[in-house]
């Protein structure tokens, strides 16, 4: 892979964020089923909740285990911990790696066995072989090596390689993160880099911030139909400039916890419009 690969800025992100009209009400905006957190990490369940929110969705379904849904209850009591319908998943944060379902949670075989788009993070990476619907997986590169070996690639063709082989969009995380879609045809690849504004991002939790932001974007998306997996891309594209923004605001008070982006999201996203002509 010799050609530049291309940054996704602002202009970029603001097209595909979606405003809600007056005739919206809190299912045409989008659901988003999240089974997330763990007894071990139930933190990680609270920033994505969190950040899923701030981004702009009509609801927010937690349904993984007691614990962290309690936390997410307390930090954000408008979650519904009901089952229902919803238009995109969250699956992973915050568990510790996992071949196989969990019985115990029977959403989450609901989510790898259905048709709406799946977020996979963290330690839901290893559920991927059983996700029948398109997917974003979100991986670091330690993760992304675990599934696919780096053999001397690039980022940039690594990232790539690894969602053709795999079938998924790619979210390869660092100061300058890739984002690729399968190979459709030839030449017919998105393939952006989002090169972070701050440093301070490089921190336990800000993932999970990441993965409840696309995920977000991706359900406002999804209401009664199916993104393909090139739309699937430029909605995590624009996830990752979000967080990014997110961070930028939040590092101007010096250095930050992961929910203090989450907590500036919304932020991000109205000063992005703002900004933006569209």
């Amino acid at each position: 892979m010799t050609t530049e690969i291309p940054e996704w800025g602002a202009a970029d992100a603001a097209a595909v964020i979606r405003i809600p009209g007056p005739q919206d009400n809190k299912y045409s905006h989008g659901a988003l089923g999240v089974v997330t957190g763990s007894e071990k990490y139930p933190g990680a369940a609270v920033l994505g909740v969190e950040a899923a929110h701030r981004t702009g969705i009509g609801m927010v379904r937690f349904l993984g285990e007691k614990e962290p849904a309690q936390l997410v209850l307390a930090r954000r009591p408008e979650t519904v911990t009901v089952s229902g319908a919803v238009d995109a998943w969250l699956l992973g944060s915050g568990w510790e790696p996992t071949t196989s379902l969990n019985p115990d949670l029977p959403d989450t075989a609901r989510a790898c066995q259905g048709l709406q788009p799946v977020i996979v993070d963290a330690g839901g990476l290893g559920l991927l072989p059983l996700v029948s619907a398109p997917a974003i997986i979100t991986p670091h590169e330690g993760e992304l090596e675990r599934l696919l070996p780096r053999e001397g690639r690039s980022r940039g063709e690594w990232a790539a390689c690894a969602a053709d082989q795999l079938g998924v969009v790619v979210v390869l995380k660092g100061h300058e993160t890739i984002v690729a879609s399968p190979e459709a045809h030839e030449r017919d690849r998105f393939l952006v880099r989002v090169t972070a504004p701050t440093f301070w991002l490089a921190t336990a939790g800000t993932g999970d911030v990441l993965a409840g932001i696309i995920a977000a974007l991706v359900a406002t998306h999804s209401v009664g139909r199916v993104p393909h997996l090139a739309e699937l891309a430029q909605f995590a594209a624009t996830g990752v400039f979000l967080h990014g923004a997110a961070a930028a605001l939040a590092a101007e008070n010096g250095p930050f916890p992961a929910l203090d982006v989450a907590e500036r999201v919304n932020s991000a996203v109205a000063t992005l419009l703002s900004q933006s002509v569209r």
